[in-house]
Order: C-alpha cells, then sequence, then structure tokens
C-alpha cells in the first residue's frame, strides 16, 4: 500500500510509517537486500524490522526472493527482499494551459510510461479528463502490453493519481479555493478512474520532479523556473517543499520587473511573465522585425544565429536572470533550474540569464550557485504529481496536505 494512503492514528501510526518509509526507500535506492543489510543500512532493532518486514511482505509492496541456484554458496540461502513492481501503479496528470500531459510508475519508482497531446485553450474539463483517459489508455495499450511485460499500465491496477493545474490553489477553508477545484475537478477524476486524487499546481510540482527525478536531484535547496505560456516555478528549501501559505509560494512571475510595462492577468503591471512568457517573447521578437510564426520557427531562428531572435533572447536572459538574482538573495539556493519550452533556446537563453543572474547577486554568492536546465520536459508537472501521491520523498516530509476530492 502506498503510505498516503495510510490513516493518521497518532504518534504509533506515525513511527511504524516513517519505519516503513525508510525500508521502502533503502530497497528504492539499493535494489534487492537481506534482513541483515536492511538493519544495518536502517538502524531498526531486529524486532522492529522482523515486523515491519513482515507488513510491507503481508501488504504485497515487498516481495521476498532468493539466489538462482548457480550463485548460492553452501548453506542456506539468504533471503533477499525487494519491491514488488505490481504492488500498485500512481499516475500522474498535468492539466497545461493547451496540452495534457500524462505519466505512470509502478511501486519500485520506475518510470513505466509517458504521453502528451495538445489541445485548443478552451477545451472544457471533461474534454480534458476525456483526453487525459484516452493517453493513459495508449500507455496501457502500447507494445509492453501485447507482450504482457511489466512496462505495460494497467488502468484497473492504479493507486491514486496526482494532478497539475494552472495557477495558485489556496487552502480550504482559509479562502475560496482555485476555481478548478470549485468546478469539481477533483470529484470530475475520482469518478473517472475510481481511485484518491491530489491537486496542485503543476510548476510546483515540476520543481517537485526536478528536485526527485531530475536535474537537482543532488541538491537540497531549489530554485526551479519555468517559461512557458504562463511564468511560474517553485522551491525546495532546506531539501523540503516549500508550497507558502494559501499555496501561493513560486509565483515569480509576478515579480514586477518595469512598473511601466505592459498589464498583466494577474492585475499587476510590468511583470515578468509579460516579458518573458511564450506569448510575450514572440511579441517582443517581431516588435524586433523577426517573421516566424510561432515557438518552433522563432526557436529555429535562433539556432540558425537570426539576430532579432538572439537580442529578444539577450534581453529575456537578462530579465530572468534579475528576477532570480532577487529570489536567490533571499533564499540562497544552491541549484537553479529552469524549464518551459522557452528553456528548449539553450545556451542563447541560459548564458543571458547566468550572466545577469550573477552580475546582480552578491559577490560572496556567486559562485555557489549552480544554473541547470531542466531535464523531465514535458513529462516533469506529471511526475511531479506521481511523488505527491506516493509523499514518501523527504522533500515532501513538512508539506502540507493538498486538495483532494474531499476537501475540495
Amino acid at each position: 500500500m502506498l503510505s498516503c494512503m495510510h490513516e493518521h492514528d497518532g504518534p504509533l501510526t506515525r513511527l511504524r510509517r516513517s519505519h516503513e518509509q525508510a525500508v521502502l526507500e533503502l530497497l528504492r535506492r539499493h535494489g534487492p537486500l537481506s534482513r541483515a543489510d536492511l538493519s544495518t543500512r536502517s538502524g531498526l532493532s531486529r524486532t522492529t524490522l522482523h515486523d515491519i518486514v513482515a507488513g510491507l511482505v503481508g501488504s504485497g509492496s515487498v516481495v521476498v526472493g532468493t539466489p538462482h541456484v548457480e550463485v548460492r554458496k553452501r548453506g542456506r540461502p539468504v533471503e533477499k527482499l525487494s519491491l514488488n513492481p505490481a504492488a500498485g501503479e500512481a499516475v500522474g496528470i498535468d492539466f497545461a494551459r493547451r496540452a495534457v500531459h500524462v505519466a505512470a510508475v509502478n511501486f519500485a519508482h520506475e518510470v513505466i510510461g509517458s504521453a502528451s497531446e495538445s489541445h485548443p485553450a478552451d477545451l472544457n474539463w471533461p474534454e480534458r479528463i476525456d483526453l487525459a483517459h484516452r493517453l493513459l489508455a495508449t500507455l496501457a495499450a502500447g507494445p509492453a502490453a501485447d507482450d504482457r511485460r511489466d512496462g505495460a499500465v494497467h488502468l484497473d491496477a492504479l493507486s491514486a493519481i496526482g494532478v497539475g493545474v494552472v495557477g495558485p490553489l489556496t487552502d480550504p477553508g482559509s479562502e475560496k479555493a482555485h476555481a478548478q477545484a470549485i468546478d469539481g475537478l477533483p470529484d470530475l477524476l475520482r469518478k473517472r478512474f475510481g481511485v484518491p486524487v491530489l491537486l496542485d499546481n503543476n510548476t510546483r510540482l515540476a520543481a517537485l520532479a526536478e528536485a526527485v527525478w531530475g536535474a537537482a536531484a543532488d541538491s537540497s535547496d531549489v530554485l526551479y523556473l519555468r517559461l512557458s505560456h504562463g511564468v511560474g516555478g517553485g522551491l525546495v528549501v532546506g531539501g523540503a517543499l516549500h508550497r507558502g501559505r494559501n499555496g501561493l509560494s513560486g509565483e515569480f512571475g509576478h515579480i514586477t520587473v518595469d512598473p511601466a510595462g505592459r498589464p498583466c492577468d494577474c492585475g499587476g503591471t510590468g511583470c515578468l511573465e509579460t516579458r518573458a512568457s511564450l506569448d510575450a517573447v514572440l511579441y517582443r521578437y517581431r516588435e524586433s522585425g523577426g517573421r516566424a510564426g510561432d515557438l518552433a520557427g522563432f526557436l529555429s531562428a535562433a539556432a540558425d544565429g537570426e539576430r532579432p531572435a538572439l537580442d529578444v533572447l539577450e534581453r529575456v536572459g537578462s530579465d530572468v536572470g534579475g528576477v532570480l538574482a532577487a529570489v536567490c538573495q533571499a533564499v540562497g539556493p544552491g541549484v537553479v533550474v529552469i524549464g518551459g519550452e522557452l528553456a528548449a533556446a539553450g545556451p542563447a537563453l541560459l548564458e543571458p540569464v547566468e550572466r545577469a543572474l550573477r552580475q546582480q547577486l552578491m559577490p560572496l554568492a556567486r559562485h555557489h550557485v549552480d544554473v541547470r536546465r531542466a531535464t523531465l520536459g514535458e513529462a516533469g508537472s506529471a511526475l511531479g504529481g506521481i511523488a505527491l501521491v506516493l509523499h514518501e520523498s523527504p522533500l515532501l516530509s513538512h508539506y502540507p496536505q493538498p486538495v483532494t476530492e474531499e476537501n475540495a
């Protein structure tokens, strides 16, 4: 059973859950281990470990095996414990502004499939959910399903769904929850898939995924920025994902860059989003005489060395680097990760970002921030939804309970 499905019955239950998570994490990190190895690595007593392992084996989360006959030594074979990939599957869905992305992992944290499809920005929620279901069905019906390998997604074996949506999600009971939650999205998903649903901001979930599986997996202090149709981000501080009061952390796109600039949808003026979102970048590009009609054409022009495209990326990089420097001064991350479609511009964008960042950081901090491009691509937020569902990462140790179908 996934640890997020445990009931919160008190300190003994929480202690047992922490022991279970420690054992599962050791098996996930090191592969099959003997009970003696687990005892040494976990620090648990033999009695406690025996009880924890018995529960995990009984629930089907862990399986017991012995070495193949050819590799056994004399004497009684030593049993090895390992995660059971068939114990359950978790699904993540990212409802982006103009696309749906899905991903699935098995209980061993192995990614077993991902898929994406674009759609009009005004597509309604039932149709978006239909699209998500269809994408997952393509994973379930793929080549891995045909030859019955473990790579297939079995929709009838899903344990939970983690879902990312655009915009902030406020804590239930404090203010009105995000319109998408009020519209019943968690309930619609639960009825369609028949499993619990956890809902959160999709950009913050992308930050979580990059810190768990991606570009910043080696750092406990991470600033993630996504440059897409919107501009937002996420923070990992001291090894924990930071949600902020009312879920409003990571709204870097609404930091003012130019007080006399263009109005922003948030009600402000001259926000970073008005200068570094995809539409804003294309607008600046065309003002500079560029002729490409879409992002792909713009990126191609930049790759070919077209001056208007490179000039725009230089200016956008400067704007982004300035905002990142201000945030870095406050939180002191070790790694800055740049994601989103615009990150595909590569060094033409990232080098100006890094120059502006280092110029505006105080000298003591300039050489202690590593700028990296995100590695998980379109599946990032969906994978972050899965991490939220598993809720076993230390990154989520202090994270508030996200919106579910019960509290939306």
